[in-house]
């Protein structure tokens, strides 16, 4: 059996495979996974995803699965403890950060969701790109540069453009597998029947 044709990107590892055939560039409005994907991608941030994806689950178990309100309530003692885990990216900026980002989510949410607030940033449609070749794909877009301006407003942080991008694409609020690729039609046909959650 053949396998299906893949972004350029996608592999070889399992891991990898089964994250693009998945998770990517798929519609997503859960406040506890967006904010995740938020911790997450600044984690990768000067790193490759697959070294993310291989310490997910730990992440996972360390952060009490990104439950903002045991996030938020994260002391020094709980920031020595994950500088010593060797299991996550021990980097004590990229730490106080997803700490802080749980403080900034639990205040936004106080007037509205996570989610409601980022698909503001492609009028609740997920944009669909039609690229072939990784030159064309790019780093930021003004909708990113936006995205990360507000969130920053609203006192997130590590969350440039050019993540808030990766971001977009992961959680598919732009549909960026090649068209060449068997899982672009797959998320078109999802984002067609995508609805966003409303302010």
């Amino acid at each position: 059996m053949n396998e299906p044709q893949r972004c350029p990107w996608a592999g070889p590892q399992p891991i990898y495979i089964a994250y693009h055939d998945e998770e990517w560039g798929v519609p997503r409005a859960d406040d506890r996974l967006l904010l995740e994907k938020i911790a997450l991608e600044g984690f990768q941030s000067g790193l490759s995803w697959i070294t993310i994806l291989n310490k997910r689950a730990r992440f996972r178990a360390v952060f009490d699965n990104f439950d903002a309100e045991k996030v938020a309530r994260y002391d020094e003692k709980k920031i020595e403890n994950l500088l010593a885990d060797v299991g996550i990216i021990r980097h004590r900026g990229k730490i106080e950060a997803t700490i802080n980002n749980a403080k900034a989510y639990l205040k936004l949410r106080e007037r509205q969701s996570l989610a409601s607030f980022l698909w503001e940033f492609v009028d609740g449609t997920p944009t669909q790109n039609s690229f072939r070749d990784m030159k064309d794909v790019p780093a930021q877009t003004p909708a990113s540069a936006a995205m990360a301006k507000a969130l920053k407003s609203e006192g997130f942080r590590f969350f440039g453009p050019t993540t808030a991008y990766a971001f977009m694409q992961s959680v598919g609020m732009v549909n960026d597998h090649f068209v060449t690729c068997h899982r672009h039609e797959v998320c078109a046909d999802l984002a067609r029947r995508f609805q966003a959650p409303k302010a």
